[in-house]
């Protein structure tokens, strides 16, 4: 199993030797050095913490400083944490996109885009009202009734309705590695991933 933190750069598309036309999402992964090894023994579990970014030492807390110059090492902008059955990994190894390869297969969790607050069209696919006849009146994208008669004379939890959208954790399993060029750091993934450009994402594989 491996780990690594990047940058979602942008979209592209690549052609295979078969002559397929691939559409592809451009990834900036790493270098990520591992800064903590957590241990059943000590911590009650296993896992793996990884840095990514370089970043001034003025620009963290104390605490967050310290415990790279424990690992002696830089600090890093980003920090996560994965759990990892059975892992070889030490305090102050590297893992780079060299670690990948095409072929294999990643889960890649990233933070949708906001959308802010959205009606039911845009969150919920409602087709809206409908026809503007018959006395409709700026209701066309208007989620209709919700209420209930007298009984049960209220609101069932779930209803589908305007509200908050995107800005959530999204994983999204089983992506293909089409391509790697470790010395730019980067790995081509087949399809599209959650996030803005510039915006963090995970890659594990299993």
């Amino acid at each position: 199993m491996s780990v690594l933190l990047g940058k979602k750069m942008g979209i592209t598309s690549v052609f295979t030797p078969d002559g397929d036309y691939v559409p592809c999402t451009v990834i900036e992964a790493g270098p990520c050095p591992v800064v903590t090894v957590r241990t059943p023994e000590r911590d009650g579990y296993e896992a793996v913490q990884i840095g990514y970014e370089k970043l001034k030492k003025n620009k963290v807390s104390k605490p967050i400083a310290g415990q790279f110059a424990k690992a002696n090492l830089d600090p890093h902008r980003y920090l996560r944490e994965f759990r990892l059955p059975n892992g070889n990994y030490n305090v102050g190894d590297e893992i780079s996109v060299a670690d990948f390869a095409a072929g294999e297969r990643v889960n890649i969790t990233g933070r949708s885009k906001g959308r802010g607050f959205q009606g039911v069209v845009k969150r919920h696919n409602f087709s809206g009202v409908g026809m503007a006849t018959h006395g409709q009146h700026n209701r066309q994208r208007h989620p209709g009734s919700i209420g209930m008669s007298s009984d049960p004379s209220r609101v069932f939890k779930g209803m589908r309705m305007g509200g908050r959208m995107g800005g959530n954790n999204v994983k999204i399993r089983n992506l293909e590695i089409i391509k790697v060029i470790p010395e730019s750091n980067l790995l081509l993934v087949k399809g599209s991933i959650p996030g803005a450009p510039n915006s963090i994402v995970e890659i594990v594989r299993k």
